[in-house]
């Protein structure tokens, strides 16, 4: 939902957050937002491979994971998405990088165990 939000945000919709965050979504370059797209849609892809049992879940589900932390580092490094958000705006993104790197490691150990086909 993040991203379908993100992707449809309007100006009008984008001059009702506080000015910090305006600044933030204003310059996002497209490399982030295909980054977060890979992110949001290899991990659902991924997850729902890995229910169907289908080896082709790992290569998704590393794209998904690749794709978080490319976006990860737009914000934690070349933005600094922390000023605007504090400390506690990190939950979130680390809570999401653990979820995409645990199915990485649950659709290998598939794979492994021949539990994937």
């Amino acid at each position: 939902m993040a991203f379908v939000a993100q992707m449809l945000m309007t100006p009008k919709i984008l001059a009702t957050l506080p000015p910090a965050e305006q600044a933030l979504y204003a310059n996002i370059p497209m490399w982030v937002n295909i980054a977060f797209a890979c992110a949001v849609f290899g991990g659902t892809i991924g997850s729902i491979l890995l229910l169907l049992r289908k080896t082709l879940a790992l290569p998704v589900l590393l794209v998904s994971v690749i794709g978080v932390v490319v976006q990860m580092y737009h914000s934690f490094f070349m933005i600094d998405s922390i000023e605007v958000y504090g400390p506690g705006g990190m939950i979130m993104p680390i809570m999401v990088l653990i979820i995409a790197v645990v199915l990485v490691f649950v659709a290998n150990k598939a794979k492994n165990s021949s539990w994937l086909s």
